[in-house]
């Protein structure tokens, strides 16, 4: 255990060593930088007063530490981490959760009189000043730990401030090359790379200015802090190896353990590496290992052969002693030999200073370096599962200024400043995301064998679930494997686009956005007054003007004709029934009232934008069909403003961020604004929920847990494909498609399933999820004035041709059917009947005409007239077969038969034939009731 105490006699060797080390340092110094003139006195007086007038106030930075990434664990509400982002793997402790063996292995191996002294070992440093005035290339070592410590603290204060040096010119302006980038003078690595040389590797007077500020700091800072802070410090901010820094980093990258748990062989091993830990690390299976001049050396002996030049005496020593066998040596000495002999010379030590015992020794001794590495989890790749997620998260505080003036600087404060940020991703949607993502949605090398579809281009699919109350964004997943390697981006497998984004979130320009985006056109509708039980004219016609308040009213000059998906002719109908349809041509009915530049400022509003940040463009008839490229991430958000009752909330990705002490930062500014009239967005809900009813062009997403859900589909083409839902609570878009505008969809299966079909599966699969973890309720109530059936008056077609009146009533908004003959007395070929009949019927009726055989008779009024007469002018009108039909009893004791009616009635056109039965009144009707006359005619 090492000693905790400050002695009088380590302060009084601190001042001893300032006056005696700043006259000793004055004479070697004098000699090595005049050595022609003669040491006097006074170039020694001037040294020491060089000596004290250096700085002597060191201020100890926060360390570099690694940024963490958190999801909350709906289970326990306890952060779960995703992933690291960092420069220097670090993981600081405090001073009781390091194991005593391994602050005795560090002291005797590399600073036995650390408890003794003031801050400066006089003999050490005495002996190293020496050895460089005789010449030596470098600086020699046998600094103190405090002056180790202080070394540390001046590298990562350079490392701190080190950035990419560009070139400049005569004027001080930056030199950019033909591509307009800056020519770079000094990469960042390489002023990285000069803050260790600075530090460590400086010789003659530079060096020993180097070495005697150190040893001013080291004082200084022996007299503001404890021993045990010190020795604390160092541990926490010393490197060994690559980037792992600090004691609790090294214990669990190289053995897997923690540094409270470190037994005395791999204490002493580290111990050993942090004299030259990139000579020493073991993190590498064949021994290869990167050093600070970016060389590569090697650190274990071929075969299990020990380096011949290899000091391994002591092991010898072990088995002439009988405490272990050959094979023990052999075994021990296998693979990192040259840390191995680190290893035994921190033991010897620690044995000789009795830190340990003789058979502690020897079970180290014997003890094969056997590594347990575990690397530290750090980028989006090793946020397995959610890596896309996390790429949309690094984005957001890259890009936001309120992390730094520059991207380099946010980049510095991600991979430096030990931020913790706890991220709105709901593990629980991102697992069913992937999962159906992986289902259903093929990466490349999945894709069927033989079938070059959708080349050319690259197969992708991706969702994004966005909570309508808040804007957060609980997951996204990708068909693609993740990777921001430049090397495989040309493999379509590959991707650090996040497709659900846009270029700033994401790096993704969007998709068009297809019938999504008539969300747009529906609601403009409403707030401009209009019902969505409305009649328009849907049919496929030739549309001559839109009107443009914003760029110009659109003419179609070239007389375009746009189509329906599948060849739908179109209707007569309402947009309830057009949104249900998803038909081009009633939204494009439904815009030809409306301003393509209001439908613009809607989707504005919305929070929709183009992939590349612009606002949407609606030139023409094409733009209301969703020909803008927009993000997933854009649509999701808007879907779950109509279902929020208009109120739109930006997009989140992180809930709160604190710093490594735990305090809150400021997290990127979001909000939520009504954008919409609450009644205009109820009755929008109210007409998407029909996408998703049964019949509707969703209903295939419909998850049917009777959760209520609304939404939209789109289709652009053949190369992409949309479904947008949302409940009460989630919007989830999810869209399939070719990443690159080509390829063809339409004609490939992937388990069983048509790749622009998929979309169906996915977004059920995720709405089922999300119904279970955030359940939703029913949509608010529609506005009865913008549901109202518009009455309308239906004109009187009979006698009409059939051509006429089938574009009469088209015209007056009606759909037209055409039924079978029948019997009429109009003339035969024209209309013989209507249904409904003349008069005033819900706009949008569909109205069935038929047409005439000519054989009909209008049956004519017999009524009061004589049961004889009455018969007898129903054979005048046509009718040949007549017969009696129900007799009355009369009160009246008239013995005369009078024609009540018939039936079938009057005004009734039937065919000549059919036969007609008079009913009548008689005193007698025989059998004393009612009954059929006899024979009077």
């Amino acid at each position: 255990m090492p000693d905790t105490k400050r002695t009088a006699t380590g302060v009084l060797g601190g001042l001893a060593g300032l006056v005696g080390l700043s006259a000793a340092a004055g004479v070697l110094i004098a000699a090595t930088v005049t050595p022609a003139v003669a040491i006097t006195s006074t170039a020694a007086e001037r040294a020491i007063t060089m000596f004290d007038n250096l700085p002597s106030v060191l201020e100890l930075d926060k360390l570099m530490l690694p940024s963490n990434f958190y999801a909350t664990d709906p289970a326990t509400g306890q952060p779960t981490l995703l992933t690291q982002f960092l420069e220097q793997d670090r993981t600081p402790v405090n001073f009781d959760q390091i194991s005593p063996v391994m602050y005795d292995a560090l002291l005797s191996s590399e600073d036995p009189r650390y408890y003794q002294h003031g801050g400066i070992d006089l003999i050490g440093t005495a002996r190293a000043l020496l050895s460089n005035a005789k010449g030596a290339s470098e600086t020699q070592g046998a600094s103190s730990i405090s002056q180790q410590y202080v070394k540390n603290v001046l590298i990562q204060k350079c490392e701190q401030d080190a950035k990419t040096v560009y070139k400049t010119d005569d004027k001080g302006e930056t030199v950019v090359d033909e591509t307009g980038a800056a020519v770079v003078e000094l990469s960042r690595d390489a002023v990285l790379a000069k803050c260790w040389s600075d530090a460590t590797t400086a010789d003659g007077a530079e060096g020993y200015t180097r070495k005697l500020q150190e040893m001013r700091y080291a004082i200084s800072l022996e007299q503001k802090y404890s021993k045990n802070d010190i020795l604390l410090g160092y541990m926490n901010i010393a490197n060994w190896g690559g980037v792992t820094y600090g004691i609790e980093s090294a214990a669990r990258e190289y053995f897997s353990t923690t540094a409270a748990n470190l037994t005395v062989a791999q204490a002493a091993t580290l111990a050993g590496m942090v004299q030259n830990p990139n000579n020493f690390r073991i993190d590498k299976p064949d021994g290869s290992i990167w050093s600070s001049d970016g060389t590569t050396s090697f650190n274990k002996a071929p075969d299990g052969v020990i380096d011949e030049g290899a000091n391994l005496v002591a092991l010898d020593n072990l088995v002439k002693s009988g405490e272990i066998t050959e094979e023990q040596k052999f075994a021990a000495a296998d693979g990192y030999t040259s840390t191995k002999v680190r290893q035994l010379y921190v033991l010897s030590r620690m044995l000789d200073d009795g830190k340990i015992t003789r058979e502690q020794y020897v079970e180290a001794a014997v003890w094969p370096i056997t590594p347990a590495v575990t690397p530290p989890k750090t980028g989006c790749v090793n946020s397995v599962g959610s890596e896309y997620f996390c790429q949309y998260v690094k984005d957001v505080i890259l890009n936001d200024p309120a992390f730094g003036e520059t991207r380099e600087d946010r980049q510095a404060l991600l991979a430096r400043g030990g931020l913790n940020v706890y991220t709105t991703l709901d593990p629980r949607v991102q697992a069913t995301a992937q999962s159906a993502m992986t289902q259903y949605a093929p990466s490349a090398a999945d894709m069927p064998i033989g079938r070059t579809v959708p080349s050319p281009g690259r197969f992708g699919a991706t969702s994004v679930s966005i909570e309508a109350t808040t804007g957060r964004i609980l997951a996204i997943a990708q068909n693609t494997k993740f990777s921001e390697d430049a090397a495989v981006s040309s493999d379509p497998n590959y991707s650090s686009l996040v497709f659900a984004g846009d270029l700033t979130y994401g790096n993704s320009r969007g998709f068009p956005a297809g019938s999504t985006f008539k969300l747009f056109t529906l609601v403009d509708w409403l707030e401009k007054g209009h019902s969505v039980n409305e009649t328009l004219n849907g049919t496929l016609h030739v549309f001559k003007k839109m009107k443009n308040s914003c760029e110009g009213d659109w003419y179609n000059t070239a007389n375009d004709l746009i189509k329906n998906f599948g060849g739908n002719k179109g209707y007569m109908g309402t947009p309830m029934r057009f949104t249900k349809d998803s038909l081009n041509t009633g939204f494009f009915a439904m815009a030809e009232k409306l301003d393509l530049c209001d439908i613009k400022n809607v989707a504005t509003r919305m929070g929709v934008t183009q992939g590349n940040g612009k606002e949407v463009s609606m030139t023409n008839l094409n733009s209301i069909i969703g020909t803008n490229f927009v993000s997933p991430m854009a649509m999701a958000e808007a879907y779950a403003t109509i279902a929020n009752n208009g109120v739109y909330c930006q997009p989140q990705a992180i809930d709160r961020i604190t710093d490594a002490d735990g305090n809150e930062l400021p997290k990127p500014e979001r909000t939520c604004s009504q954008v919409i009239a609450p009644n205009v967005a109820a009755t929008a809900a109210y007409a998407l929920q029909g996408v998703l009813a049964s019949g509707g062009s969703g209903a295939g997403a419909n998850p049917g847990d009777r959760t209520p859900v609304l939404g939209k589909t789109g289709t652009h083409e053949e190369i992409t494909t949309w479904m947008v839902q949302s409940s009460s609570r989630v919007s989830t878009a999810t869209w399939v498609g070719n990443v690159d505008g080509g390829g063809d969809i339409t004609k490939t299966r992937y388990n069983g399933n048509m790749l622009n079909q998929i979309r169906f599966p996915i977004s059920k699969a995720i709405q089922r999820t999300v119904d279970e973890a955030y359940p939703g309720d029913a949509f608010a109530k529609p506005d009865d004035a913008l549901t109202k059936v518009q009455m309308v008056q239906l004109p009187n077609v009979l006698g009409m041709t059939m051509d006429a009146a089938k574009a009469q009533l088209e015209e007056a908004g009606f759909t037209v059917e055409i039924g079978p003959e029948v019997d009429s007395n109009q003339p035969a070929g024209s209309v013989g009947a209507q249904n409904p009949g003349a008069g005033e019927v819900a706009g949008g009726t569909t109205v069935t005409i038929n047409p005439s055989n000519g054989q009909g008779i209008s049956i004519p009024d017999v009524s009061g007239r004589s049961l004889d007469d009455a018969k007898r002018a129903l054979r005048q009108a046509g009718f040949g077969n007549v017969s009696d039909g129900t007799c009355t009893p009369a009160n009246d004791n008239s013995n005369q038969s009078k024609a009540t009616g018939t039936n079938p009635a009057s005004g009734t056109v039937v065919n000549r034939n059919t036969s007609i039965a008079v009913d009548y009144t008689a005193s007698d009707c025989g059998g004393g009731g009612g009954g059929r006359g006899s024979g009077n005619g």
